[in-house]
């Protein structure tokens, strides 16, 4: 008796965290179809407001400049973590305890203290404001984050397949092309997506560092609730929504399915 007492107060204290985390969500989800323009008030089903959000020309600038930024800033970051991750695992140096250690601070320090130090270093070098310094600014946040899930991937790859294709005078470039890049793929297309997705999404060090002509959406939804809370800005946001979700659970499939792999292996 006092064992399913226990289970089942668990059990309400976990749906009571859940409905606190996802239940705005699924509201404003709801709202977002909404045939009133007052989200007080339930007047009907309707997707005017999808329809709409496809003929604001102010809406598909802000998504264009968010997928330009974004899909660039996954290349760099992309290219540059995974070099990074093979070369922090494959080699050893010294103060290699303290450089592991320096990839956490981005992750670490405040969103609004990045975005003012990369505002300082911008204006007293000279760089105008536009989706260069917002490129540079997520490409310095989400490099981290890149070369820990590829470096996670690496700690679970077999050196031996390395080394066996080593004896079968394979060159570095063959060994790493056939048998290092297809071990942690996962982990590469894992981290490329985490980087796409927090790179779309953020909102802080973007308002610090964009210009007037680089608009991004999370910045464009900021200002349209400056005007007010309307259906529009429900659905634009629920867009958003799904489009985080659906790159976040990809992306923990892909090393889910990379660790599954690595275990067989």
């Amino acid at each position: 008796m006092q064992k399913s007492w226990r289970n089942a107060t668990l059990l309400a204290y976990s749906l009571a965290i859940l409905a606190f985390l996802y239940l705005p969500l699924l509201i404003l989800s709801l709202y977002s179809f909404n045939d009133s323009r007052i989200n007080a008030v339930w007047t009907g089903f309707t997707l005017k407001w999808y329809v709409s959000l496809l003929q604001n020309d102010r809406v598909l600038e802000a998504l264009e400049n968010s997928l330009l930024i974004a899909s660039i800033t996954t290349a760099v970051t992309t290219v540059m973590g995974t070099l990074a991750a093979l070369a922090l695992h494959r080699y050893q140096y010294k103060c290699k305890i303290l450089i592991n250690s320096l990839l956490y601070l981005p992750i670490l320090i405040p969103e609004i203290v990045m975005g003012l130090s990369l505002l300082v270093l911008f204006s007293q070098t000279g760089v105008p404001l536009g989706k260069t310094t917002l490129i540079i600014a997520h490409i310095t946040f989400c490099i981290s984050f890149v070369i820990i899930t590829v470096g996670a991937r690496l700690e679970g790859c077999r050196q031996d397949l390395e080394e066996a294709a080593s004896d079968l005078y394979a060159t570095p470039w063959q060994a790493f092309r056939y048998v290092t890049f297809p071990m942690i793929l996962p982990g590469v297309v894992a981290g490329a997506l985490m980087a796409f997705t927090l790179s779309i999404d953020d909102f802080v060090i973007s308002f610090f560092v964009a210009g007037p002509n680089s608009t991004t959406l999370p910045l464009y939804i900021y200002a349209m609730v400056k005007r007010g809370i309307s259906p529009q800005i429900n659905a634009l946001s629920t867009c958003m929504m799904l489009v985080t979700v659906s790159l976040v659970v990809i992306s923990q499939l892909l090393q889910k399915k990379g660790y599954h792999s690595s275990r067989k292996d």
